[in-house]
């Protein structure tokens, strides 16, 4: 995608008003997202990573003579780009340092405008490319991995072990897709257990937890869990083969319950061709910011039991969990879920034109449509 076609213009306006449309929905409290409990508060900083992403795309798009996305796919940008992004954020402070600050550069390019009558398009480029390396240099874009964090501790009353609720991100390079999961992880290891649960079997009011906590709580395993979270964060890893590839990595580690985001595909007229129904109907929206369609998935799995670890004279089995998958389902089958939910968030006029065209029923087929209309979302339309 050429920046001086119109078309990447158009594609990062329809990408910003998706994502402003997103956070909307995530911030109301009411939407149905707010049952699933702290998923909301966990996807919110996701988002936050996605937008500065794509600002910092969109002024590389400014130096830059090509911007791939990945038109037939997912609707986001190649994985290329996201390395790309990744490599510049290494290199961002101290190709800063070398040039000009953005008011020095406009007050070049004004001068050059006046002498010379023309536009000073290598100025312009320098500009694009300083803002560039601003916005990845505040170290919150969507990385190809984004570490784990702990955000919730606390006490299983049945058993005593302490449990944390863990998030982390993953962009899937052969998908092109922008990823979160969320875990709820029971900690089987006695030092963890003496330090923080309490003789009421609660978890102590005397340690002090300044969550959220960079990485897995408890520090014997958090390096570990960073690793295993990072190898297993693929698409094409079905969320109950994380589950128990997490399980078998640790001893002490029993995720109790895995979740797992998929933000994606996204539709917009006249830049991606991942469906020409949905394409042709946007194509008739006249504005960029109302002519897309974005979905999402939510998988997850949980555990139905804990098998007990054995111990013998010549050998042993740690504990391990059974997850339980919906058989009634085939596409839960399919997906190696408990549970899943497929949703579509649209503007107001792009469902207009789609439900005009009597093609809404069948592209919404399965899915739970929430409609943008100026700051609100009108859910389960």
């Amino acid at each position: 995608m050429r920046a001086d076609t119109g078309a990447a213009g158009a594609y990062f306006r329809s990408m910003q008003a998706a994502l402003k449309g997103l956070r909307i929905y995530l911030a109301d409290v009411n939407s149905p997202l707010y049952a699933h409990g702290l998923v909301g508060q966990v996807l919110v900083p996701y988002v936050d990573r996605l937008e500065a992403t794509f600002n910092a795309w969109e002024h590389r798009v400014g130096f830059m003579e090509r911007f791939r996305i990945s038109r037939a796919d997912s609707g986001f940008p190649v994985f290329q780009n996201v390395l790309t992004l990744e490599n510049d954020r290494a290199t961002a402070k101290e190709r800063l340092a070398a040039m000009p600050e953005v008011d020095a550069l406009k007050a070049e390019m004004a001068d050059f405008i006046l002498r010379h009558k023309q536009f000073p398009t290598a100025l312009q480029e320098q500009i694009a490319e300083r803002l560039y390396l601003e916005d990845i240099g505040k170290d919150a874009v969507f990385a190809p991995f984004i570490l784990p964090e702990t955000i919730r501790v606390s006490v299983n009353p049945k058993n005593g072990r302490p449990y944390y609720v863990v998030h982390w991100g993953v962009f899937d390079g052969s998908q092109t897709l922008p990823m979160v999961y969320m875990a709820t992880i029971e900690d089987s290891s006695e030092a963890i257990a003496k330090s923080l649960v309490g003789a009421d079997g609660k978890l102590n009011p005397g340690i002090d937890i300044p969550l959220p906590v960079g990485g897995l709580l408890n520090p014997e395993f958090a390096r570990g869990f960073d690793a295993s979270a990072e190898r297993n964060g693929a698409y094409s890893l079905s969320p109950v083969t994380i589950a128990q590839n997490l399980d078998a990595d640790f001893e002490h580690l029993h995720p109790k319950q895995l979740r797992r985001f998929v933000l994606g595909p996204f539709y917009s007229a006249g830049v991606t061709d991942n469906s020409d129904r949905i394409s042709a109907i946007l194509s008739k929206v006249r504005k960029d910011e109302n002519a897309w369609l974005l979905t999402w998935t939510m998988q997850e799995v949980f555990s139905m039991t804990e098998r007990p670890a054995k111990r013998g004279l010549w050998s042993s089995t740690p504990a391990r969990d059974e997850y339980h998958i919906n058989t009634d389902d085939l596409e839960a089958t399919r997906q190696g879920v408990s549970d899943y939910q497929k949703h579509a968030l649209v503007p107001h006029e792009a469902y207009q034109a789609l439900y005009a065209s009597g093609e809404a029923e069948s592209i919404f087929s399965g899915f739970t449509v929430h409609v943008v209309s100026g700051n609100q979302v009108i859910s389960e339309v």
